[in-house]
């Protein structure tokens, strides 16, 4: 019946109006209503059921219920222990398949990977779990191994990288060394002996300063990487151990090297150490050992510091293209992973979860019938059926399984139907406290008081209405915004609560209108309704002449 035609039968235009708005109501708006909240002032009708379940369709009967949603199973084992039920090792099998794909979860991450999005995934087959633990365990060791190359190929890398800053630190001071010793009168023997200073130590000195003149004082030298904030505490250590017997060089390193364990940048100074005699070496070595400094050993002559730089850059390039390689390797496994880990998480979990529930059931006397008691709406008792029969024909079974309500003196659980619009309404009243069962829900209530309070404390009708349509875009792009996961936990809590936003919102515009309140600043749309009942412009002898005229004269 269209519009035009109901306000010809109804005749007359105000009736007409109020009729259509009457019937409106009724019949679509309470309808909607009762259609998704089921009974909107109490908790439903719940009732205890028993379950007979053969065993080979236990698992897929369990998978339906559970897609279904709409029973609570009690627990018919409270005296056995979690480590003695049934099905104990399925849930270990899950357990460790779930450990095994956080730890390919934990390398996308570092990847930078995102895996992607799988929506609803039913629960595999109890055959192919197997297959699925086979495949994780295969995948757990590759990457492992890749990980083992990647870090032993970095700390070569890093190892060639400290070396090769060695090499020119220790350059550069052997040349401010012979600089220095450069003399007007000793310019001529150098020149002499240019030719053999590649045969021979830069560290022999060519004039014995013993005594006797009978040997040359020659210094042994020790090169090496530390962390820069450990060069204070060292230096002392240093001078303080060996009592002032070591001499000590040191140059930063310009660039931060990264850390093949723990991936951070790191800052390093490349020191050299001279000193003389075995005992020096031993006492220098162990306080190097004791700060975690990597030593290196490094030529005396020019030549063979130069052939030594040559041979680790390209040791470093080579180093360098197979660590790429690698790196290409393990980004190409993870890309492949990064498509699948989201869909097998949720048939690990829903596994996990089938396995938890029949490790309630109890087992009749021929060992082939699992027996299980559940919590379920009286109003959803055709499609627990229906989940039931489901069940038995995808397992295969030839008995059908059986749903026998029963009757307990026990309190039923507290269940509210919920739609999208009320379920954040009721989480706000169970975060207080869950009614008792078919006690008077504060729901609908609060679905107006609780934003009306808000708007009474926030009272500001700009910012209201930034509020309104914002979750006003929530809503109207509620279907895109929910099979995607961004923003996090933040925006996940305001997208549930988008609703509760919006009225509250709503609810700020009209308070901030009262409170002539728009983005904190005054703005007097309506002006001052205020009478003080008396003229204006005199003072207080002729405003109480005004109140009381007899007590004034």
């Amino acid at each position: 019946m269209t519009w035009r035609y109901k306000r010809r039968q109804e005749g007359g235009c105000v009736r007409g109006f109020f009729r259509r708005c009457r019937w409106f109501l009724k019949d679509v708006v309470i309808a909607d209503i009762n259609a998704a909240m089921g009974s909107l002032f109490r908790s439903e009708e719940v009732t205890l059921a028993q379950l007979f379940l053969q065993s080979e369709a236990a698992y897929a009967t369990v998978r339906e219920l559970g897609e279904v949603g709409r029973v609570q199973f009690r627990d018919l084992n409270p005296e056995v222990s979690a480590f003695q039920r049934k099905f104990i090792n399925e849930v270990r099998r899950c357990d460790e398949m779930e450990r095994r794909l956080r730890f390919l979860s934990t390398e996308l991450g570092k990847a930078g990977n995102e895996p992607r999005p799988a929506g609803n995934v039913e629960a595999p087959d109890p055959q192919k779990m197997i297959d699925l633990e086979s495949k994780f365990e295969a995948l757990e060791v590759e990457l492992k191994e890749i990980n083992a190359n990647k870090e032993t190929l970095c700390r070569n890398l890093l190892d060639l990288i400290e070396l090769q800053h060695i090499l020119k630190k220790t350059q550069v001071f052997f040349q401010e060394a012979e600089a220095q010793s450069m003399r007007p009168g000793r310019e001529r023997r150098l020149r002499a002996r240019d030719a053999e200073s590649d045969k021979r130590g830069l560290l022999v000195d060519s004039e014995p300063e013993t005594a006797g003149g009978g040997g040359q004082a020659k210094f042994t030298f020790v090169t090496g990487v530390i962390a820069r904030e450990k060069v204070p505490a060292f230096e002392r250590i240093l001078w303080r151990a060996c009592r002032g017997n070591v001499f000590l060089r040191q140059a930063d390193i310009e660039h931060p090297l990264d850390d093949p364990v723990t991936g951070e940048q790191v800052h390093k100074v490349v020191f050299i150490l001279f000193f003389q005699g075995d005992q020096l070496r031993t006492r220098v070595r162990k306080i190097c050992e004791g700060f975690r400094a990597t030593l290196y050993q490094c030529p005396e002559t020019s030549g063979e510091r130069e052939q030594m730089t040559v041979a680790v850059s390209n040791r470093i390039r080579d180093l360098k293209s197979v660590l790429h390689t690698t790196e290409q390797h393990s980004l190409t496994q993870l890309q492949e992973v990064a498509l699948d880990i989201d869909s097998w998480q949720t048939k690990v979990r829903k596994m996990k979860a089938i396995y938890h529930a029949m490790n309630m059931f109890n087992l009749d006397v021929t060992q082939r019938c699992l027996i299980a008691e559940c919590w379920c709406p009286v109003k959803d008792i055709p499609e627990v059926q229906a989940a039931l029969a489901r069940g038995t024909e995808r397992s295969g079974a030839t008995v059908p399984s059986i749903l026998n309500r029963m009757s307990t003196s026990d309190q039923p659980p507290t269940f509210f139907r919920t739609n999208k619009f009320t379920s954040g309404f009721q989480a706000i009243v169970d975060a207080y406290g869950i009614a008792t069962y078919q006690e008077v829900s504060p729901v609908p209530y609060t679905i107006i008081t609780f934003p009306f309070l808000f708007a009474v404390m926030f009272g500001d009708a700009g910012h209201g209405l930034l509020m309104a349509v914002f979750a006003g875009l929530l809503i109207l792009f509620e279907k895109r915004l929910a099979n995607t996961d961004v923003g996090g936990e933040m925006f996940s809590t305001i997208f549930n609560g988008r609703y509760i936003v919006f009225f509250m919102g709503l609810f700020s515009i009209y308070t901030g209108m009262i409170y002539n309140d728009v983005f904190s600043k005054s703005l007097n749309l309506f002006g001052s309704s205020w009478d003080p009942g008396y003229p204006y412009g005199f003072g207080n002898e002729g405003y109480a002449e005004w109140i009381c005229p007899d007590l004034a004269s």
